[in-house]
């Protein structure tokens, strides 16, 4: 398993795969066995390295993961073969904006894909979380770009910087969830229903 996420955070550098910082995914791991987590969605694979470590921080957690290019998916369920953790990940080939669930609950929902559909994922999967359940987003400092984009001179990075603000901004002003940013790795945000 060591040799495997090894073998993935070379790959991830190799290939420009964007994967998660070690001190968020280890946050998050601390996280999953404090509040006793068992049912973990995940917006976004890449190539599975936080489905894996997530899955592997307890040992009755269960991961449902969602990637939509073939490459990463690939790539994702050979790694969860690698780990023997195919009972315990469950690897979707989709666009998560078009996956259809029913009948299930999250104690953890982990969005981590495309930066600009970060609110439309909230919206759509926070039905899907069990009552104490909470929605974690990773990537909120983008590098280091939020907040100062005015320094920024590619207008494509600054769309995005700009979608990630206003996310940042609609978590702040939300009235049905609570959320909590935590300065690790590269910023994430713990977002839990207020309670009535």
């Amino acid at each position: 398993m060591k040799q495997t996420i090894f073998e993935m955070e070379e790959y991830a550098k190799e290939k420009n795969v964007p994967i998660i910082e070690k001190e968020s995914i280890a946050y998050i791991m601390k996280f999953i066995k404090m509040n006793n987590i068992k049912n973990i969605l995940e917006i976004g694979s890449a190539i599975g390295y936080s489905a894996i470590l997530m899955a592997s921080s307890s040992s009755d957690v269960k991961v449902t993961t969602i990637e939509r290019d073939e490459v990463r998916y690939m790539e994702c369920l050979k790694n969860v073969k690698k780990c023997n953790l195919e009972k315990e990940i469950n690897v979707v080939f989709q666009d998560a904006l078009e996956v259809n669930l029913s009948g299930v609950t999250y104690d953890l929902i982990f969005i981590d894909a495309a930066k600009g559909q970060y609110k439309k994922f909230f919206e759509k999967f926070k039905y899907f979380l069990s009552p104490n359940g909470v929605i974690i987003t990773d990537n909120l400092k983008f590098h280091g770009y939020v907040g100062k984009k005015d320094t920024i001179e590619s207008k494509n990075l600054r769309g995005i910087v700009d979608k990630i603000e206003n996310y940042i901004e609609f978590l702040r002003a939300n009235d049905e969830f609570d959320t909590e940013f935590i300065d690790v790795g590269d910023g994430i945000s713990v977002s839990s229903r207020k309670t009535k």
